[in-house]
């Protein structure tokens, strides 16, 4: 197996080259026997990963089964948000759980956060070379 996974940062606007590079992770979440691919921000000012409305409807969860309510700061403090945990893969890596805020924000990004991304991978941002690289803290 891997230790490690090099990422190149994504290019949001063409237009701005360098300065609309932004370190997004591919990665699959799982919930209840469902699956989807996003891509993640990665956040390290973020105390918290953040799950977008949509992104938690696609995986099956249901807004009213979630009873823990999570506060939310910055632009998304004036949102509702609910804690769900779901598996999430990175590349061959073993899966993990992840623990979100989900958002009533339809607009949010999903952002990987302290709580719990930066728990379970250690990650080495080589901005020069506009990438990063992580591992799972556990093998």
């Amino acid at each position: 197996m891997v230790n490690k996974v090099r990422f190149p940062f994504t290019e949001v606007n063409p237009e701005l080259g360098a300065l609309s590079t932004f370190p997004y992770l591919p990665l699959t979440l799982n919930y209840q026997n469902n699956s989807f691919k996003v891509s993640g921000l990665l956040d390290t000012g973020s105390s918290v990963n953040v799950l977008p409305y949509e992104i938690g409807l696609r995986l099956g969860a249901v807004w009213e089964n979630q009873t823990l309510s999570i506060p939310l700061g910055g632009n998304l403090s004036r949102y509702e948000a609910r804690a769900l945990v779901v598996l999430a893969t990175v590349e061959q890596f073993p899966s993990v759980e992840l623990a979100f805020a989900w958002t009533r924000n339809r607009n949010a990004p999903l952002i990987l956060g302290q709580m719990n991304f930066f728990l379970e991978f250690d990650v080495c941002f080589y901005r020069g070379e506009l990438a990063f690289e992580i591992s799972p803290r556990r093998t």
